[in-house]
């Protein structure tokens, strides 16, 4: 249905786009500039409406969205409230960015007294309250978990008015269904994060080119112990013995940099911007072929050390604006499946088979090991074993039955798909990957939804509130 008139603090908006680019739906959003004002929000939710906190837009899908209902945008929430250069302890509204506190470290990080964030995904454009809702995982799952490891408390407000304090000790429950909850307990208003301390703003960092699947896996055990991140690039396209076959990058944090480099840890705005959507045949199986393979030639063969900012190693997509035009106007989805350990190997050989065999073009797959920290979050994604990642330009109904033999595959060797980044999975893979589901849905605020939570919860589909909605 479409939004009725504006109401309150929220207008109507036709724009708010997945970054996909595939889901483009009505809302209704509320711009709050404190906390005072998105109480305020809440209370003037219309009847018959359900709400969703949103942030940077960075979900592929429609988690971050809620179509023909309302939105509460929490960028205006981006003030730093604490932070104790002695502990690594800081507090901060939920709309800052991790970009925010990268800025701040620069500015206040010394030598023999450094901190970072305990955890990044591969953008630093996201909000600390996406980054709670979505519990983000980063290179260094192995060793670190994932974000919501490293939250010490929040504060949560609920639809009724209540501000709750959650923390392991705290409203426990709440607290474990609000990190990786993709926002349906409430809003995030703050919270209380513990950073990690190193030694500078400095990344020892290889890269080693592979030849198959085995390799991978040969590399990844050998460099868990003494390498912090470690990720592969996938040439999906490759067929055969080179079946899986890719660059493997590893990296530590260090205190030298390379002589007369400034310390800068990190570019904070996109060096340049995509300014349009590039033509959809751009990116077809000759061109990415072409370019996957000239890109796995390029690396070297053994390793070969070099020490990087922080950029470069983390956030390499960052220094494009609006990189996602790339796929152009029909958009891409991006599927993303962790595997569990005991099947890990033959999952991902039989996922890469398939790719391969589908043909459809994508220069951008990333495999991760993932390690054995469990997340405090109900719903957290990893699990011990491997993630697999990658875009697929949206090709229509061919695009739709390669993303159902996907989900089939994670499905039956005991995986899950990302909420985050998902814009396709079906109700039943959904509520098999998920097995605290069922738990997790009893702390659901009533007047909280989203188009993905319609679109694979049939309880919420068949409220009143939560009435399906059509998301593209």
């Amino acid at each position: 249905m479409p939004p009725s008139p504006s109401h309150g603090p929220f207008r109507d908006s036709s724009g708010p786009l997945s970054w996909g680019r595939i889901v483009r739906a009505p809302h209704r959003v509320a711009r709050p500039g404190g906390r005072a004002e998105a109480a305020a929000a809440l209370t003037a939710l219309p009847p018959g409406e359900t709400l969703l906190a949103c942030g940077m837009g960075r979900s592929y899908g429609d988690s971050g969205l809620n179509p023909g209902h309302c939105l509460i945008d929490m960028r205006g929430l981006d003030r730093f409230v604490a932070f104790d250069p002695d502990t690594g302890v800081l507090e901060c509204e939920a709309g800052v960015t991790l970009a925010d506190i990268l800025r701040l470290l620069d500015r206040r990080n010394r030598p023999g007294r450094s901190w970072f964030l305990p955890v990044t995904p591969g953008t630093k454009f996201v909000t600390v309250g996406g980054a709670i809702a979505n519990d983000v995982h980063g290179k260094n799952h192995h060793s670190a978990g994932c974000f919501g490891n490293h939250v010490l408390s929040l504060e949560l407000l609920r639809s009724d008015g209540a501000l709750l304090r959650c923390a392991p000790d705290e409203n426990a429950a709440l607290f474990a269904a609000t990190i990786g909850g993709i926002g349906l307990t409430g809003v995030i208003l703050s919270a209380r994060i513990q950073l990690k301390p190193v030694p500078g703003p400095w990344l020892e960092s290889e890269d080693i080119r592979y030849s198959d699947l085995d390799a991978f896996h040969d590399l990844a055990e050998e460099s868990v112990a003494d390498w912090e991140y470690t990720v592969a690039w996938i040439d999906c396209l490759a067929r055969g013995p080179q079946l899986g076959r890719g660059i493997f990058s590893r990296s530590r944090h260090t205190a030298d940099g390379p002589a007369g480099s400034p310390a800068r840890a990190a570019a904070f705005e996109p060096r340049f911007s995509m300014p349009v959507e590039l033509p959809n045949l751009a990116l077809n199986h000759l061109s990415v072929s072409a370019f996957n393979a000239l890109y796995w030639r390029k690396a070297p063969p053994r390793p070969v050390a070099r020490v990087l900012p922080w950029d470069p190693v983390f956030y390499p997509l960052d220094a494009i604006g609006q990189w996602n035009r790339m796929y152009g106007r029909r958009g891409f989805y991006q599927f993303q499946c962790a595997v569990p350990k005991a099947t890990a190997r033959d999952a991902v050989r039989e996922l890469m088979r398939t790719i391969a065999a589908a043909g459809e073009a994508s220069f951008l797959a990333v495999l991760k090991t993932l390690g054995g920290r469990p997340s405090p979050g109900l719903m957290s994604f990893p699990m011990p074993g491997a993630t697999l990642a990658l875009d697929l330009p949206n090709n229509g109904p061919r695009t739709h039955s390669l993303l159902d033999r996907l989900e089939r595959i994670a499905g039956e060797a005991g995986g899950r798909v990302y909420p985050a980044k998902d814009g396709a999975v079906s109700s039943g893979a959904f509520r098999r990957g998920y097995p605290r589901l069922d738990e997790f849905a009893r702390h659901v605020d009533p007047r909280f939804s989203s188009g993905f939570w319609r679109r694979v919860d049939g309880a919420a589909a068949g409220s009143g509130a939560n009435k399906e909605e059509p998301t593209s």
